[in-house]
Parts: structure tokens; sequence; C-alpha cells
């Protein structure tokens, strides 16, 4: 993963865990039994197109070998859109949406076969899931699926999970564009982090084109070195915010050094530890869990409860309450809920029951909730205490516009 920052050499001291008595990388990988590995399209297929079967077939053994040691695995993989171009006999994987959901319905089936007749060797049995944007955001839709995964893993049989690209409506939408809109997932990277955090899984492997997070741009830099361990995320998140996108170290490394952050971000905060390593490096699994100091390692933080993972990261959000300094100061330091007297603004449109984010007067996000009441009635309230909600709005619900309990910190320091 090259870095986008023009330098981290400076971060150093927070990629290394620096409190007596956290776990380190060993002990962790060592004690993961619920691992969600994540297979890139990069290191499955060949530059010149079709499964790069030796590559593949190592992954499958490797992940039969851990299945045999008594580690549950969830495989997440991408193939579907290049196996398809390589059927249809296209000289290259499409760019326009229908002709990738037409390779993506064609590849599907292939990609399936593969994996089916290859763990039939070591007499495993897999199942295919194949998820689109609602089964997160739809929180009964979510709940079931967790539950059938659940029930897999005790049945001894291997889940193979792909985002639906043949149906999935995320990049078909149009009309007015809607800025407070945040999509809970639009690729595989994302993807497996909301399957680790959804089956409270222990450790997150995703096996890409890199090795793993550098100081620098290792395309510009012969001297860049690559970073084993990090334990502050978000300070490293910061910082590659901050770089000045004309200096030659931000331009973005193959793999999309953002999206892989952005779904270790997920896994970390839901209590998940996370690796970042180069899937054509051979035998990769089968090192990595032999203690082998391979890729990037993120340690996780405190787990959020499940309910709270829910809010912050599998829903898609579409509108936003901004509040004032003195609500900010009261959500995030006396634990208070979202009164109608501290919002300011209410952008973009919502019922009851959506998760929307909670911006502050620079509308900078800090916070998620459920929200108790819809745009147009939170519109009637917003700026009034909570006395006045029987005058404004005929069916009352609550006197908080979001109650404490249903409100997620995506700012957890």
């Amino acid at each position: 993963m090259a870095d986008a920052c023009a330098d981290l050499t400076k971060l150093q001291e927070y990629c290394v865990p620096n409190s007596e008595g956290v776990m380190n990388r060993e002990e962790i990988i060592e004690r993961s039994q619920r691992i969600v590995i994540k297979l890139g399209t990069a290191v499955l297929m060949r530059d010149e197109g079709g499964i790069a079967l030796a590559r593949f077939y190592s992954f499958v053994e490797s992940i039969a070998e851990l299945i045999a040691a008594g580690r549950e695995i969830l495989l997440v993989t991408s193939g579907a859109i290049g196996l398809g171009a390589q059927k249809l006999a296209l000289a290259q994987v499409p760019r326009l949406l229908p002709l990738k959901q037409a390779c993506a319905a064609v590849g599907q089936g292939r990609l399936m076969s593969l994996y089916s007749e290859a763990f039939e060797q070591f007499a495993i049995l897999t199942a295919q899931l194949l998820l689109v944007e609602d089964d997160f955001t739809n929180r009964r839709r979510y709940l079931n699926l967790r539950s059938t995964i659940a029930e897999l893993l005790r049945l001894k049989v291997l889940p193979i999970i792909n985002e639906n690209d043949t149906v999935s409506t995320v990049e078909l939408e149009t009309g007015k564009i809607n800025h407070q809109r945040k999509v809970n997932f639009g690729d595989n990277d994302k993807l497996s982090a909301l399957v680790a955090s959804n089956l409270d899984a222990d450790l997150l492997i995703i096996l890409t084109d890199v090795d793993g997070l550098y100081n620098t741009d290792p395309r510009l830099d012969s001297n860049a070195t690559l970073i084993s361990q990090v334990s502050d995320l978000d300070l490293i998140i910061e910082m590659l915010a901050q770089t000045p996108k004309s200096e030659p170290g931000s331009k973005l490394g193959r793999g999309g050094v953002t999206t892989k952050l952005e779904a270790v971000k997920v896994a970390t905060e839901s209590g998940c530890s996370a690796l970042v390593a180069s899937g054509k490096t051979p035998s990769v699994l089968t090192r990595v869990f032999a203690n082998e100091n391979l890729g990037t390692f993120f340690l996780p933080k405190s787990g959020l409860p499940e309910k709270q993972r829910w809010i912050a990261f599998a829903t898609t959000v579409r509108a936003a309450l901004v509040v004032n300094e003195g609500a900010r100061e009261a959500l995030l330091k006396r634990k208070a809920s979202l009164l109608p007297a501290g919002v300011t603004e209410v952008r973009e449109l919502f019922e009851r029951g959506d998760v929307v984010s909670i911006l502050d007067a620079d509308g900078r996000e800090f916070a998620r909730g459920i929200a108790n009441y819809s745009s147009s009635e939170a519109k009637k309230i917003t700026g009034m205490h909570s006395n006045a909600i029987n005058d404004m709005i005929e069916d009352r619900n609550y006197d908080a516009l979001v109650t404490r309990d249903n409100i997620a910190f995506l700012d957890r320091k």
C-alpha cells in the first residue's frame, strides 16, 4: 500500500504499541479464532486475464490448513467481473456499469465453481453469499445475515462472500446530489470489514498487490520503509487528509490506500485486528500464521457494542443534523441525548428510525444516531426546548431527537 502521505516517518512512535499489557502481533494472531480473509482481484487474476491458478490453489490450501487447525474462516472474494470479461472474450475489463454487471453475472458462477471444486478436495463445504447495500442498512436483514453466517460456521461450512454486482444499485442512483450520503460499502475492502465487524471476528486479513503501508511512496522513494505495526490509525488518517494533493508522495498507491485504511478503521474500531499484506508473496497466509513479519498489522481498539457498530459502520447515511458547540460538548462529555435545542440545521430527508450523521458547527461528522423524528418533524422543533414538542408535533415520540443509547461516536479519543 503505497502511502498517500508525503512522509509518515515522524509518526513511528504511533506505529508500535505503547501501553503495558497490550498483546503483540504474534499473540493476537495466535489467539485469533474467527478470521475474515479478503482476496482482491489483483491477487486472484493474472495481468493478461484469467485466474492465477497456482496462487489460487495456494490460498485454498492455506485456508484449508487453518480450518483443519480449528479456526473459523470467512472468505470475501473479488474476481467475478474479471472472470466474466475473460469468458466474454473482452479485450479489457469494462468500465461502463451495465457491462460490468453483465460480466459479474457471467463470472460469478465460474468463480464459485472454482472455489467449490477446490475446497471439496479438502472435504470442506462452501456456501455462496452475494450481498448488497440493504443487507447491512436494513437492521432486520443485517441481523438475519448475522444469524445465517453464524449458523454456517456452526455447521463447519466456509462462507464465500462477494458484493452482488449484478443487482447492486449503489452506482446507479441518479437525480439530486446528496452531499450527506455516506455509503456503507461500495467495494470488497469495506465489505470484508463489515463482515468482520458483523460477525465479531478477531482478525481481518486484506490481501492485495502491495506489501503494506509505507512511510513514503515506494514508487517514488527507493528508501521507503514498510511499517510493520500501527497502534494509532486515526493519526495516520488525519495526516493523510492534510497532505497537499500536489505533493509527489500524495498519489494513492495501487490497491487504493484510502479504501484499505477505511476498511481497517471499521475493523479496529469494532475490536478486530487487521493485517494488510501482499497476496503475491508465496504462501503468504501460511507464513503469516507461522509468525513471519509480513505486511502491516493494525492493533484493535476496545470494541463497540453490536448495535453501536451497526449505527457507526453498517448503515448507509443519507442525512445529517448540525449541532451547536454546547450540544456537542454535552454529547461527548456528559453522556447526554441530542435534544432539539442543540440542533441548528437539518440536512436532507430522513424518516423516523433512519440513521443520520451528527455534525459539529464546522460540518465535521463526529457521531451517528437513530432519529426519533423525521426530517420534516425535526425542522419544526429545531432550536426549541423539548416541552415545545407537544405543540409542534401531533404524534410525539421522545424528548430527544436522538436518544443516547442510539448514538455511536466515530472519534473515541
